[in-house]
């Protein structure tokens, strides 16, 4: 599973990039989570929240069902 979070992440990398921004992966677990760590301009943003979870979350639960959350990590 963690092959296709990298490829669905690698998608949506330019958007965030327009924005100064970036997303790392840090972490799929066993049960469904993946913990990201979001750089640059993301990672100051007020709007990160709706980004993590509105963004990042809603596509990668489309892209890969198994997907159950996304969590931010520093």
């Amino acid at each position: 599973m963690e092959a296709r979070v990298k490829e669905v992440l690698d998608q949506i990398r330019p958007s965030l990039q327009a924005d100064g921004g970036d997303v790392e992966l840090v972490e799929v677990t066993e049960d469904g989570v993946v913990k990201v760590r979001l750089t640059g301009a993301c990672g100051t943003c007020p709007f990160a929240v709706m980004t993590l979870k509105g963004g990042i979350e809603r596509i990668l639960k489309r892209e890969i069902p198994e997907v159950k959350e996304v969590q931010s990590v520093q």
